[in-house]
């Protein structure tokens, strides 16, 4: 739902190929993107270590005595699932500053969700899989920004692809599985790899037709941070279960 938008704007600029776009409106409008995208991952990431590393804080989501979630925990883990359909259904209706407000409301939550890395993963090997996550990154970005081939039947099966995986990852919930968990992250690193190049072509095509200083085009690089930060993230959490140390 949340990809719906930038999706509508996108195909509405490929059924117009005589269209030339200003290349440095397309920079403007990513580099908000980009802009969006990073401070939501460094608040994300600052959240997460504060929660990981305060036992105070922790003790709000986890019940040390169980070993399981406390309702606030159970809130904490589905809030941002709930809030990117929110932001996803309600694109149009709510206003820019608004939008921001719930995207940074879901970065904040979803770094609170993921506080456990910190508890189960060493510092250095969190560290080491986000950089080699940056660069693989990267490397699709440029490639979906520059590649000359239409991604959007790509762009299909991955999400097919990714119904699949979430429905492995629910199954596996209570089958418990090693094996189904490694495949799962194998596939999921493919899947939200080939996402990155599809996003950054689709993002391209949608800073051809906004026009930017307007709130419609803060709202669309919202969304489009929104795209980026959800592939950069399932991409370095399936990175960790393949690659990460935990710890004794």
């Amino acid at each position: 739902m949340f990809r719906s938008s930038l999706s509508t704007l996108a195909s509405e600029v490929a059924l117009h190929p005589g269209f030339v776009a200003d290349p440095a409106e397309v920079r403007t409008f990513l580099g908000k993107v980009f802009t969006y995208m990073a401070l939501a991952l460094v608040l994300s990431g600052g959240v997460a270590y504060w929660f990981g590393h305060d036992m105070t804080m922790l003790a709000y989501l986890v019940d040390f005595n169980t070993g399981k979630q406390t309702i606030l925990g159970w809130v904490v883990l589905f809030a941002p699932l709930a809030l990117v359909f929110l932001m996803g259904g309600m694109v149009n209706r709510l206003s820019g500053t608004a939008l921001l407000a719930v995207f940074v409301a879901y970065s904040a939550l979803t770094g609170a969700s993921l506080s456990y890395i910190f508890l189960v993963y060493q510092i250095g090997s969190i560290a080491s899989v986000f950089f080699v996550t940056a660069a693989l990154f990267g490397v699709m970005a440029v490639a979906g920004y520059t590649t000359k081939t239409d991604l959007t039947k790509l762009g299909s099966l991955l999400f097919i692809g990714l119904i699949g995986i979430v429905i492995a990852m629910v199954v596996n919930i209570f089958l418990k599985s090693d094996t189904m968990g490694y495949i799962v992250s194998v596939l999921s690193v493919v899947i939200f790899t080939g996402l990155t190049a599809y996003d950054m072509q689709r993002l391209k095509q949608v800073g051809s037709a906004v026009v930017n200083g307007t709130e419609m085009a803060q709202k669309m690089a919202l969304m489009g941070a929104l795209s980026l930060y959800l592939d950069f993230l399932n991409l370095f959490l399936a990175l960790l279960r393949l690659f990460g140390s935990r710890k004794n």
